[in-house]
């Protein structure tokens, strides 16, 4: 699979029903917390990583990945290109099958990482404007 292949990001939709997002703030005017309260709305599970928060969107809310306790389905990035590579390294290990990285959200080295260790990679594409999109076309297609 290449990065945000069209097939990539719906299979990432479709299968991954539990995501952790990293970067995830309990303030309300953050874009991190509109597109989690969103994707928490219509049925994933949202496990907030985040060193300085406690809980967000009645989540318990973890320090990082490798502190998770239950099985995390895709990582949703919220940071800058230059912290990306060590998160995705602890989505390797904890076994994700998916990392997403949002808009404005690039970093090559740790895309070609994910793809190397058989994830499945979205690159600077925002996970709600995406989830809107496949729902219109889906919408479109049964009408």
């Amino acid at each position: 699979m290449k990065i945000n292949d069209p097939e990539t990001i719906k299979r990432v939709l479709k299968e991954c029903s539990t995501i952790a997002v990293v970067g995830l703030s309990s303030k309300p005017n953050r874009p991190s917390y509109g597109v989690s309260q969103y994707l928490q709305s219509v049925g994933y599970r949202i496990i907030p990583v985040n060193p300085n928060e406690v809980e967000v969107l009645g989540e318990k809310a973890y320090p990082d990945l490798l502190s998770i306790p239950v099985k995390v389905d895709a990582v949703d990035i919220f940071r800058r290109p230059e912290h990306v590579l060590p998160i995705v390294e602890q989505a390797i290990e904890v076994g994700a099958r998916a990392i997403w990285m949002q808009e404005g959200v690039v970093n090559e080295e740790a895309a070609r990482r994910a793809l190397d260790a058989g994830l499945l990679v979205v690159m600077n594409r925002c996970m709600l404007k995406e989830h809107l999109r496949l729902r219109l076309e889906k919408a479109a297609n049964a009408g």
